[in-house]
């Protein structure tokens, strides 16, 4: 158990990395955003490539930082048993949760989005607007995050049998949220 619990937090250290570059691209989306208007509004320039540009900072922002959001148990849970729960009981669940259901449909989606990036890579795909950009680095942040949320929900699942081992206690309360 040992080695899974290293592998464990490597696999939380590489998702806490790429949740700082999902940071930071919420930094630069933000100023190109800014900097659109400014240019369209003020001077009457536009680009499409800078518009583009957007969608590439917003699909790392979502696809990178959705493995750390698991990590920090923020995810979107439907939470019908959960609350009520012991702590056991709870990590119980997600140890079902993670085997039969996430870990299988984050690698089927891994597997229907790596070949649509590929394939995007290989032929060097563009935006069909004038002036727009390559369309490969959006498309890879596809299969990019859909591989770092498996391997999250890998190292969760391995903290959970652990927890269950009491090699390591994990906080499992959860709280709804207002409505």
């Amino acid at each position: 158990m040992g080695v899974l619990l290293a592998f464990s937090r490597a696999v939380d250290r590489l998702t806490a990395g790429f949740a700082v570059i999902a940071d930071y691209l919420v930094l630069v989306a933000v100023l190109i955003s800014a900097g659109n208007a400014l240019l369209r509004y003020a001077l009457n320039i536009s680009s499409n490539g800078a518009l583009e540009v957007q969608w590439y900072m917003f699909a790392g922002i979502v696809l990178l930082g959705a493995s750390y959001t698991l990590r920090m148990n923020e995810h979107v849970r439907v939470d019908l048993l959960y609350s009520a729960l012991s702590p056991r009981g709870r990590i119980y669940i997600d140890v079902f949760g993670f085997l039969v259901l996430f870990l299988p449909v984050i690698a089927f989606l891994f597997s229907l989005t790596f070949p649509f990036f590929w394939r995007s890579f290989i032929t060097g795909e563009g935006s069909m607007n004038a002036g727009g950009l390559i369309l490969w680095p959006a498309k890879a942040m596809l299969p990019l995050g859909f591989g770092l949320l498996f391997l999250q929900g890998l190292s969760e699942l391995i903290k959970r049998f652990a927890a269950l081992s009491g090699l390591i206690t994990l906080e499992t309360k959860y709280e709804k949220p207002l409505q």
